[in-house]
């Protein structure tokens, strides 16, 4: 026996065929595409695998995770592919060796050799694929591009560990050790179901700790801290392990002793999913909860806006397993507390979310997200002094927050034709809002009230030379002033950027044009025109030119010559 038990070893050691791990992972390598965004800070869009935008807001692609911007895309691509371990001679004899040792009573040396010979192979193998060895502590202190990094490797290493690893291993225990009864030749004489499954026990020895300690990864991941930047990384994890439970049911389930680690594999999805769930509901109470300190320059797109969209633009491209996994809808009861912090706030928005019947529960969370979204912009907004520049802020947000709903066609189909519109009407009533209050007063100067002087027993005697040289002045003063603060102002959208400077044109430039037609002639006939008429209406389009593009300017700078 001890000679048999020494060939056993000594096959098993010297004729096992060289696993082409490359090969493996090469047939298993993701169907995912897309690169990760720009890495700043937690508390910006790249810290939740969200790609940041170009300056003029819409983005320069698609706000894509790390992990790309796609769909349930590797969805039964799985297939049970056995490698050969070795010859079929080998195996062969190696069948031999063990019959004749289990029929002598021996079948438990033939386990404990054939195990630690190949459970240091198959260890060899997810290490080859990149599977590490991590302590649980280990795992829950990945963040940012680490967390991303493991997790695009676990799932490439177990989709190649799963179908091919561990279904060869299996197809190699049961051809060396079909129809042997692997125990004592007494034991089997006192019962019948102790003589089970012969290739149980040396599969379940040889690949159990390799099996758990790929699976722990998951279950680590799963039972760690939650944040924003993990979800996405979780939901692959769950789609992974989704997609490649059936191979896992049909490699262990059927065993008896490794029945255990598809029992672990199932369960893991579990928490996987509670944590997909709990990360969104956070994620939703943090967009209400973020602070209102400092207001951006110039009114331009928020931070918070960027990332809140870009992120729901990733979920929404996650439609198919969100849809499965959020089952309920938003307590709007609950984030109505949560937001009862701040006196300043103003009221939560009371919404009208659309019978449960007739949307998604998802649909329900980023209507609830962009409404949450709303009101913390709503309460940013109020931290700057210009009552033009408030209104400014919202059209500028709420734009970015349409288009972006635009954009993608999952987030849009989630959202609803009815919420954008009332999204569309938000920002479209912001400017016209900031035009009224911030042209307003310039418009009053081009009114020919007060120009008329009075003579006796109230009859007018013609115009007032005096009060028209001080409306002149009163207008050359407010523009200068509005082409200071606009210029600084920023509009980054340079399609809304340049309607709006067409609104104002429409507006101004007519009631200009009007005026110095009209009362130009009371001027020149007298002193020092040039302090009175500073501006052509030419001079005023060009100037107009310098609005909303984030840096001040003065209007001189952009004056023609005239007459």
């Amino acid at each position: 026996m001890a000679r048999l038990e020494g060939e056993l070893r000594h096959v098993l050691a010297a004729r096992a065929l060289d696993l082409e791990i490359e090969a493996l992972a090469g047939l298993s390598s993701l169907s995912l595409s897309g690169s990760g965004g720009r890495r700043n800070s937690d508390a910006t869009p790249a810290a939740a695998g969200v790609e940041e935008d170009d300056d003029d807001g819409r983005g320069g692609g698609s706000g894509s995770s790390s992990v790309g911007r796609r769909h349930r895309t590797y969805r039964s691509l799985l297939s049970i592919r056995e490698v050969d371990l070795y010859p079929a001679d080998a195996i062969s004899d190696l069948h031999a060796i063990v019959s004749c040792m289990s029929e002598a009573g021996y079948g438990r040396e033939c386990v404990q050799v054939y195990a630690s010979v190949r459970k240091p192979a198959v260890d060899s193998a997810l290490r080859r694929l990149g599977v590490e060895t991590l302590s649980i502590g280990d795992v829950q202190q990945l963040e940012g591009d680490a967390l991303e990094a493991k997790v695009r490797r676990w799932i490439r290493a177990a989709r190649a560990a799963v179908p091919r690893v561990f279904a060869s291993e299996r197809r190699l225990c049961f051809n060396i050790f079909r129809d042997l009864p692997l125990c004592d030749s007494a034991a089997a004489a006192a019962t019948a179901t102790a003589a089970v499954a012969t290739h149980d026990a040396p599969f379940a020895e040889a690949v159990k700790g390799a099996a758990l300690q790929l699976f722990g990864f998951a279950e680590a991941i799963s039972i760690g801290r939650r944040s924003p930047e993990k979800l996405f990384k979780i939901i692959d994890l769950h789609d992974a392990l989704s997609d490649m439970l059936p191979d896992i049911s049909d490699i262990f389930a059927a065993s008896k002793a490794a029945e255990s680690i598809y029992v672990q594999a199932a369960e893991i999805r579990s928490p996987l999913a509670d944590a997909v769930r709990g990360i969104l509901s956070e994620f939703e109470n943090a967009v209400l909860r973020d602070p209102s300190k400092t207001p951006v320059p110039g009114g331009t797109i928020h931070p918070l806006t960027r990332y809140v969209m870009n992120y729901s633009s990733l979920i929404s491209d996650y439609k198919t397993t969100l849809s499965e996994l959020i089952i309920s809808r938003p307590s709007s009861a609950t984030s109505r507390i949560a937001a009862e912090g701040s006196e300043a706030a103003p009221a939560f928005p009371d919404l009208d979310l659309p019978d449960p019947d007739s949307q998604l529960p998802l649909a329900a969370h980023l209507v609830w997200i962009i409404a949450v979204l709303e009101h913390n912009l709503e309460s940013k907004a109020l931290l700057y002094k210009d009552a033009a520049l408030y209104h400014l802020f919202i059209m500028n947000n709420v734009h970015y927050i349409v288009h972006k709903v635009k954009d993608s066609a999952e987030l849009r189909g989630l959202i609803g034709d009815e919420y954008l519109k009332r999204l569309t009407g938000k920002f479209r009533l912001a400017a016209t809002s900031y035009q009224r209050i911030a042209w307003l007063k310039i418009l009053n100067c081009l009114r020919d009230e007060g120009l008329h002087a009075t003579g006796g027993l109230g009859v007018s005697s013609g115009i007032s030379k005096s009060a028209l040289r001080e409306r002149f002045k009163a207008f050359n003063s407010a523009f200068e002033v509005a082409h200071k603060i606009e210029s600084a102002w920023y509009v980054p959208d340079t399609q809304l950027r340049e309607e709006l400077r067409i609104s104002i044109s429409e507006k101004l430039l007519p009631a200009y044009r009007s005026f110095l037609g009209r009362f130009r002639h009371h001027i020149e006939n007298g002193r020092h025109p040039e302090m009175y008429i500073k501006y052509s209406v030419e001079d005023l389009e060009i100037a107009m030119a310098d609005f909303f593009e984030g840096a001040p300017s003065s209007p001189h700078n952009r004056r023609r010559s005239h007459g």
